[in-house]
């Protein structure tokens, strides 16, 4: 009975180790690294990029006016309309977050990753992408002197 139970021990550590039976841990390795290099392309690496989000964030959680201010610019845009006379840039712009209750959307929004779009670093990462044509709400934020600033944040879409 001992050398049963020592020769099932044996088999089981032995075999315990082969990968003979599970799946291929190369292939999987492969579509991980290469997805994972896929979305590195997308992602600004630059640090005052994620500063900037970062405090950005933390801005809008707190509904901190001032703050945001300071972090946008001066024509940010809050609403596209069928023309661009009816687009709303400037002041205006956190009463119209608060009559419409868009803090939580906007808060929302900037939890998502941030794509490149032409000059701009948008979220969420499908409005980046042409091929989804993408209507809902977005951010965009821009280099501009140097320093980041948001430009806008919009519902809609810009064709």
């Amino acid at each position: 009975m001992n050398k049963i139970v020592l020769l099932f021990l044996i088999s089981v550590i032995g075999l315990g180790g082969c990968n003979m039976f599970g799946p291929s841990k190369d292939k999987k390795d492969a579509a991980v690294k290469k997805r994972a290099q896929a979305e590195l392309r997308e992602e600004n690496a630059d640090v005052d990029f994620h500063a900037f989000v970062g405090r950005l964030k933390k801005a809008v959680a707190a509904h901190d006016v001032n703050t945001l201010a300071s972090m946008m610019t001066p024509d940010f845009a809050y609403v596209l309309g069928a023309t661009a006379a009816e687009d709303r840039k400037g002041d205006g712009v956190f009463k119209y977050w608060d009559d419409n209750g868009l803090w939580t959307e906007l808060d929302g929004i900037l939890t998502e990753r941030f794509v490149k779009k032409e000059d701009f670093w948008v979220a969420p990462p499908q409005f980046g992408d042409p091929t989804l044509h993408y209507s809902g709400y977005r951010a965009g934020i821009h280099r501009v002197g140097g320093s980041w600033k948001f430009v806008y944040f919009v519902n809609g879409s810009t064709d």
